[in-house]
């Protein structure tokens, strides 16, 4: 198969994990030909999926990756399930299911029709299609230590460096009183939202692999810290398709971050950022903006503790 053609991106310039399942043959009732919706015919499908695949191999357990037994049936279920007229229909489909699992972040399907009715002399029919779930990620950054403006600046920079990730928008800059914990410094604050196929974990990964390049370490909670980079929403709560939003509470990943509505430190530069975004807050998917109103704000539109910041740091 060719590399992926995703949205864009390519197997040959954007690394990753790939794995594929090749030759899946089963019998469907698939053809624009009368014939064709009465007499089963066989069909060979190749799929290749990007997945990281880093947690299975450090844990090698199977659920950290894709089960290539799971998907081979899903591809199998749509072969020989509902008739459909054209190839590029079922290539669609199978798509469709194979992204369906979470630790997919693209698809690249190949549909094979050797016995086509095509009336002359030919080796083989094929479709291929490529799909990619691309989701909206809410990040919110802060630091108190060091030169804090840089240190937010240069986090950016890194963001937009990830793979098969594009940052869309970035907020302006506000200045935080801290809140709880030891005595500290005030933090600068700010919101960059990215549109990525990176799954939750993974993006969860890559902004605590930027903290450590910049000498975060994890001692006391809510202390003071060189770099803090938080996922704060992955998807988007008001919709229904597509772009729809990822809800998980387990220990090493919630979403969406449970204290988010709460901090105006992460409300003021969101809605600066995105005005029209949504929050997820327990079975209510509110706006952003409302829920900022919602803790009384000065007549510079922010809460209290939360200031104008300075400008971004121009990096060289």
């Amino acid at each position: 198969m060719s590399g992926f053609g995703v949205g864009g991106f390519s197997a040959v310039d954007v690394p990753g994990d790939v794995v594929r399942i090749e030759g899946v043959r089963a019998c469907g009732t698939h053809g624009v030909l009368d014939s064709e919706h009465v007499s089963p015919q066989p069909f060979v499908v190749d799929v290749a999926m990007l997945v990281d695949v880093s947690s299975a191999a450090a844990s090698d357990d199977l659920s950290a990756t894709v089960n290539y037994a799971e998907v081979a049936q899903q591809v199998t279920d749509v072969i020989t399930g509902e008739h459909v007229d054209l190839v590029e229909t079922l290539a669609v489909r199978i798509a469709d299911a194979v992204l369906g699992y979470e630790v997919v972040e693209q698809v690249e399907v190949k549909v094979h029709k050797p016995h086509a009715p095509v009336g002359l002399p030919f080796s083989d029919v094929s479709v291929t299609v490529s799909r990619s779930d691309v989701r909206t990620a809410v990040v919110a950054l802060g630091a108190n230590l060091g030169s804090a403006g840089r240190t937010l600046a240069l986090a950016v920079e890194a963001l937009r460096g990830l793979p098969r990730t594009s940052v869309r928008a970035v907020s302006s800059v506000v200045e935080t009183d801290p809140v709880g914990g030891p005595q500290q410094p005030v933090y600068v604050n700010a919101v960059a939202v990215l549109r990525t196929t990176l799954r939750p974990r993974t993006l969860l990964r890559a902004l605590h692999e930027i903290e450590a390049e910049h000498g975060r370490v994890r001692e006391v909670r809510w202390g003071a810290r060189t770099l803090d980079l938080d996922l704060v929403q992955y998807g988007r709560p008001e919709c229904q398709v597509g772009d729809v939003d990822v809800v998980v509470d387990e220990p090493d990943l919630v979403l969406p971050h449970p204290r988010a509505h709460e901090r105006g430190f992460v409300l003021a530069p969101w809605v600066s950022a995105d005005p029209g975004a949504c929050l997820r807050v327990g079975s209510q998917v509110r706006l952003v903006r409302e829920l900022l109103a919602d803790m009384g704000l000065d007549e510079m539109g922010l809460p209290e503790g939360v200031r104008p910041g300075p400008e971004w740091v121009v990096l060289p």
